[in-house]
């Protein structure tokens, strides 16, 4: 983990993120200044179990995977985090991590705010605290309807709902569809996806070569590109 302050980069690292909108120069400033900007490569932990702190993550680059371990050492994905929102332990927020890891999967940065900031400088804005809100807010109902497919979805159709729901976010910095881009590049390994659609690696990469064989998809090593999204989303039942 890298640790940068330089003056440039701190409003970089809050600029362009959808909670901060709309805020004027100084306000953006002090922000800035109590959000310490952080770097980790690929695989680093941001967050574990064994290291509790009160500390809220704001995601400006890359993505960050939350998951948590079982006793006999199987890993359950519960979120993929996309750039310009937030995460981690902030009791203030009802934003909590408990047994959860937060893991890079790729080269990432964040701002790290304390409790006393989050206060400060983010529920006392009406705006900022509504726009939390509803981030969490579709967290929650992202985890119910994940349970809800783990429970009456088979497993292709969990992982093209997996995949449809990725494609949507994919292919740019902030984790959005260009307008006017088809093909989506979701950058995840096999092991990765099956973790998020909760079956195995090898099932997993059986229903991708089965879907790639029908035109849907195109695989390379750490990659899926979604060719046929339309088909993908009726695979998804």
């Amino acid at each position: 983990m890298i640790e940068r302050d330089d003056e440039a980069d701190r409003t970089w690292c809050i600029s362009e993120v959808d909670i901060f909108r709309d805020l004027s120069a100084a306000v953006m400033d002090a922000i800035a200044a109590a959000a310490p900007m952080r770097a980790y490569g690929a695989g680093e932990i941001l967050h574990s179990p064994q290291q509790p702190c009160e500390v809220l993550f704001i995601l400006k680059r890359g993505r960050v995977r939350i998951f948590r371990v079982s006793a006999d050492g199987r890993a359950l994905t519960t979120a993929i985090i996309s750039p310009g929102t937030i995460f981690g332990e902030m009791v203030l927020l009802g934003q909590r991590m408990y047994d959860n890891f937060a893991e890079a999967l790729d080269d990432v940065t964040v701002c790290v705010m304390s409790r006393a900031d989050v206060h400060r400088y983010l529920l006392s804005d009406p705006r900022i605290a509504a726009r939390i809100t509803e981030i969490l807010g579709r967290r929650l109902a992202d985890l119910e309807q994940r349970l809800s497919d783990s429970v009456f979805k088979s497993v292709p159709q969990r992982i093209a709902t997996t995949l449809s729901t990725l494609a949507a976010r994919a292919d740019t910095r902030t984790g959005r569809l260009r307008p006017g881009t088809r093909h989506a590049q979701i950058a995840l390994t096999h092991e990765q996806l099956a973790a998020l659609a909760g079956t195995s690696r090898e099932t997993t990469t059986k229903v991708l070569h089965e879907f790639a064989d029908r035109g849907m998809l195109h695989l390379a090593r750490g990659r899926i590109t979604v060719l046929d999204p339309g088909h993908l989303s009726d695979a998804a039942g």
